[in-house]
């Protein structure tokens, strides 16, 4: 839990809840860690996932999609406690992936008449259309949550629990996987591997998930 720290930028997958790491947040909610910016595409249930972090005050802002299904996220966001910066959902994935393989910037015509989108967004013409100019996502750590994985951090995904995991694990200067099941080198088919473990620096057995009747 070294790497966590009041301040830091946060990434994480999951989508509604699902597909987050439920016991990395609990780890991060008994370290008391504060004032973070959370990025990611939701801000979750009240007490389910990253919403945990959020309907507690830990965070300063929220780089997400929607922030609906939380609504703590909307009162500290009314009240301003809460910084939020809304991005489409594709265009949020794409800032992610973006980050990810090292690039600075994408190219956007999703929102450009839209004022909560394309507010302080530069633009940019080429050949002859005019684009949003939407900076990639990094953060300091990305936790994600995945079904397996093997010593060497390879990591494959249940379902739609997969969802944002992929990107998040590539776009994190440090990448903490909350496994379901961790197995030995070589069990792992070469072809069902969706993160290798390139990207992902540690990988900790879960607890248990608090999400499986999240959208029931």
């Amino acid at each position: 839990m070294e790497y966590f720290k009041d301040g830091m930028t946060l990434m994480f997958g999951g989508f509604g809840g699902v597909g987050t790491p439920p016991s990395l947040i609990d780890g991060i909610l008994e370290k008391g860690v504060s004032n973070l910016t959370l990025i990611g595409n939701d801000t979750g249930f009240p007490h389910i996932g990253i919403g945990k972090l959020v309907s507690q005050g830990r965070a300063s802002k929220v780089i997400a999609s929607h922030i609906g299904s939380n609504p703590f996220a909307g009162q500290f966001m009314h009240e301003g406690k809460l910084e939020v910066e809304f991005s489409p959902q594709g265009i949020l994935a794409e800032r992610i992936r973006a980050g990810g393989v090292g690039l600075p910037a994408i190219l956007s015509d999703i929102g450009m008449d839209n004022e909560i989108v394309a507010k302080g967004k530069p633009r940019l013409c080429l050949n002859g259309r005019d684009y949003l100019v939407e900076s990639a996502l990094t953060a300091e750590v990305s936790i994600v949550y995945a079904k397996k994985a093997d010593e060497y951090g390879n990591l494959i995904y249940d379902k739609s629990a997969r969802n944002t995991n992929p990107l998040v694990a590539m776009a994190g200067d440090i990448t903490i996987a909350e496994v379901e099941e961790i197995i030995s080198l070589g069990s792992l088919d070469p072809e069902e591997i969706i993160t290798p473990g390139v990207f992902v620096d540690y990988v900790i057995p879960s607890k248990g998930v608090n999400w499986t009747w999240a959208w029931e």
